[in-house]
Parts: structure tokens; C-alpha cells; sequence
């Protein structure tokens, strides 16, 4: 179902219980009304028609004969008066008798003073009346045509005022529905003409601070994240291209040279060097990728475990030291670790790993003497981690883009890579929402800052 026919529904809902209400409450309260002013009137001529026969000494033949010649005296009020003893004095019509007064009513209405109750639509009063000493029982009983006419012509009036309101309801919510949502109607519309191709185009955002304004400049964020994240991906792919095109092509040329003529067994082993060399900078840039390509997974995906940071960077020294046994690394302790914690974090150790092994690296190869200098300190919410080296230096240019992925700076020729590595230790930093900052001038070495707020 459509929110505007949702909205619709409810608000007629809704409109239908107030007003359902308000008419049960003005319906109720005028048929109570009414009914307590009745039975007011019933008493009161029941004690005017009492005192004309006491206190004026009208014969009760007289008022019988009033009664019958009444022009509506079938909805006539009937009047009976006894003494206490349930001895009837006077009647109005005994041969109709509208409520059929017996000895245990008389009763009650000695003990209580007063009682009403209804018989059909009847109204009766009877009550205690007092008059000269003597205690009587008087009784009365009517239809109130009147006010029951009335009654029914304000139920009907209430009830086409309801149906009348409700029809207006559905069609007023549904008019008010569909105009509020034809902002949401004109965006889905842009949507839908939104593709790979016209990823530039925005959705209109009018000047209103409503929350419709504010879904469509969301989604204009959106768009603009996504747009760069299509742009990202093509640069992405053309520089693997590009990577991934001067290693083959110059497999292949070595091998084509190969073939062609029979060459000397050296021939043939520099040849298999070469394209040995080619095929194993082929696979250390597709184990890069991969890590990136992990690298970039949401935190929820990947595992993370208490692990004591000196640990991790002694695996990754190790390894550095076995694929390249001429580089030096040294690990130092600023200070000593008063509690495992200070040096402990939550955190992926494969990633980890990566990330402190590529810094390690990049000491070395930019370094004359191929060393890297590890520093492990602490304060009271993080580890703070420095990977110095005293090689060529960065310059401030280069800095700035020192961590997008496949960047080469002006130092490339200075040693192989490619341009993966750091861009992947910046964003394994930041999966463990840490910090990563690079202090360099050239010619004075570079030092990586690395901070992780620990356990």
C-alpha cells in the first residue's frame, strides 16, 4: 500500500473515532439531560395536580374528566395519589393504569422517599409527599413524545453530520496526502532516470529546512559518494592496468626472444631470471591487491581479537628479515609496559601485521644503510607506535599524497614498489580507528607515527 493511501487511512481513522466520540458524548449527554428534565416535570405536576385535589379540594372526577378531554392524553402525564397504607385517593385513569403501582412499590417508595425508573419509554417518578401532617405517595408516568422526537432528530442530524464529515475526511486526507508527497513523487521520478551514465545529475532541493529537503540532500550526498567511489574504482583498474602491463609484457617479450632461436644455456637462464623476476613482482602486486581489496571490508565483517601489540611486531620483523635478509630492523621500548593492556588493543593480526611489515619495508628500501627503527610507547589511551628511518626523505609535495593508492613519488627511482603499500596501511589504520602521521624532509629520513587506543 501506498503511504499516501496509508496516510489517508489513518487520518480518516483517526477523524472518524474524534468524531464518533464527540457525537456519543453530545447524543449522551442530551439524552440524560433530557431525561433528568422529565423527571423533574413529571414531579412537579404530579404535586401541582396533588395540591389541587388537597389543598384547592378539586373533585377528583373533575381532574379525571381534565385527563380524559386532554387532546394528547394517551402521552398525558398519569398522576396516582395514596396514603401510606397503599390506599388509592386518586387516579388519573385507573382503567389505563401506565405502571401498575403494587403494595412492594409503594413500599419502596415509603422507604426511599423518591424513586424514577423507566418502563419501555415510560417515565416514572414516584416520591414521599407531605401535606398537613400526613405523608402521601404520589406517582407519575408519561411517554415524553416531545423530547424523544427531539432526541431522534439529533440522532439522525449527528449521524449524517458523521457520514457527511467522514466522506469529507477521506477525500481531504487524500488531497492533503497526495500533495504533501508530491515532492517524494517528483524525487522518485529523478531516481528513476539516475544511472552509471548521468551520475553528475542531483536531485532538485528546495529551499523549505522540511524533512523531505533533507532526504534529498542526503541522497545527494549519496550521490556524490558514489560518484567518487565509480571514479575511484575506474583510476583503480586503470592503474592495475597499467601495473600489471610492464610485467607481462616484458615476460612475454623474454620468452618470444627466447623461442625464436636456439641460444646458449646462460642465454637461457638470464632469460628465466628475468621473467622470474617479472612473474614474482607479478605476485607480490596481486597479494598487495588482495590485502587492499580486505583491507577494505566494514569492521563488522572481519575478526577482531585481544592482541598484544610487541607480539605482532615481532612476527612482522621476522618475516621481513626471512623474504630479505640484508634489511635491519630494531625494536625498542620507550618505557616498561606496567600492565599487558597498555601495549594491548582489539584487532585483526593478519591485517596488523601487513600494516606494521610495509612500513618496516618502506624504512628500509629508502634508506642507505636498509634499516628501520620500531619505538613502542604508550599514555593512558593509546599505544603510540614509530617506524624511523634515516633515508632519503620525503618531500612536502609527495607527503600530500603520500597514502592514495598506486602514488609514486618523486623518490621511485630510488627503489622498486608499487604504490600500494602505504594506501593499504592507512586504511588498515583506520579499520582500528587509529591515526597514522608522517613527519619527513628530504635528505633527513621519515618517521611514521602510528597511534591505537589500546585496551
Amino acid at each position: 500500500m501506498k503511504i499516501r493511501y496509508k496516510l489517508t487511512l489513518l487520518f480518516t481513522l483517526l477523524f472518524t473515532l474524534i468524531i464518533c466520540g464527540f457525537a456519543f458524548f453530545i447524543y449522551y449527554s442530551s439524552a440524560e439531560n433530557r431525561e433528568d428534565e422529565y423527571f423533574k416535570r413529571l414531579k412537579q405536576l404530579a404535586i401541582t395536580k396533588t395540591n389541587l385535589l388537597l389543598d384547592a379540594k378539586v373533585a377528583p372526577d373533575v381532574l379525571q374528566l381534565i385527563y380524559k378531554n386532554a387532546p394528547n392524553n394517551l402521552f398525558q402525564e398519569e398522576v396516582a395519589v395514596y396514603d401510606t397504607a397503599f390506599h388509592l385517593l386518586y387516579h388519573d385513569a385507573v382503567n389505563i393504569d401506565k405502571i401498575k403501582e403494587t403494595k412492594s412499590m409503594i413500599g419502596e417508595i415509603v422507604a426511599k422517599g423518591e424513586i424514577q425508573f423507566n418502563q419501555g419509554q415510560l417515565q416514572a417518578v414516584g416520591f414521599l409527599y407531605p401535606y398537613k401532617g400526613r405523608d402521601y405517595v404520589i406517582t407519575a408516568a408519561a411517554k415524553d413524545e416531545y423530547g424523544l422526537a427531539k432526541l431522534s432528530k439529533l440522532r439522525f442530524i449527528l449521524t449524517v453530520s458523521v457520514l457527511g464529515s467522514l466522506l469529507l475526511t477521506i477525500f481531504a486526507g487524500y488531497f492533503f496526502a497526495k500533495r504533501a508527497l508530491k515532492p517524494v513523487a517528483e524525487m522518485v521520478d529523478e531516481i528513476e532516470e539516475l544511472s552509471a551514465k548521468n551520475l553528475d545529475q542531483r536531485l532538485k532541493v528546495t529551499d523549505s529546512k522540511d524533512e523531505i529537503a533533507e532526504l534529498a540532500l542526503t541522497f545527494n550526498r549519496m550521490l556524490d559518494r558514489l560518484a567518487h567511489s565509480f571514479e575511484a574504482q575506474k583510476e583503480f583498474v586503470a592503474h592495475i592496468s597499467h601495473e600489471l602491463r610492464t610485467p607481462l609484457a616484458t615476460v612475454i617479450a623474454e620468452l618470444e626472444i627466447s623461442q625464436n632461436k636456439e641460444r646458449t644455456v646462460l642465454a637461457y637462464q638470464n632469460a628465466i631470471a628475468l621473467a622470474l623476476k617479472d612473474a614474482r613482482k607479478l605476485a607480490r602486486l596481486s597479494t598487495s591487491l588482495l590485502d587492499l581489496a580486505n583491507a577494505n571490508y566494514d569492521q563488522a565483517v572481519i575478526s577482531f581479537k585481544e592482541l598484544r601489540l610487541d607480539e605482532v611486531l615481532l612476527d612482522a620483523r621476522n618475516e621481513v628479515l626471512q623474504h630479505q635478509p640484508e634489511y635491519k630492523v630494531k625494536l625498542i621500548f620507550d618505557q616498561e609496559a606496567e600492565d599487558d593492556d597498555f601495549i594491548s588493543i582489539r584487532g585483526n593480526e593478519y591485517l596488523l601485521k601487513i600494516a606494521f611489515i610495509n612500513l618496516m619495508e618502506n624504512n628500509c628500501k629508502f634508506s642507505e644503510h636498509k634499516e628501520s627503527t620500531v619505538s613502542i610507547a604508550y599514555d593512558r589511551d593509546q599505544t603510540i607506535l614509530r617506524f624511523v628511518d634515516q633515508g632519503i626523505g620525503i618531500s612536502e609535495a609527495d607527503r600530500a599524497k603520500l597514502f592514495e593508492p598506486f602514488f609514486r613519488g618523486g623518490n621511485q627511482h630510488y627503489a622498486e614498489g608499487n604504490g600500494i603499500g602505504l594506501a593499504l596501511t592507512k586504511k588498515i589504520v583506520d579499520l582500528h580507528h587509529g591515526t597514522i602521521v608522517v613527519i619527513s624532509e628530504p635528505g633527513e629520513g621519515s618517521t611514521f607515527i602510528l597511534t591505537l587506543r589500546h585496551i
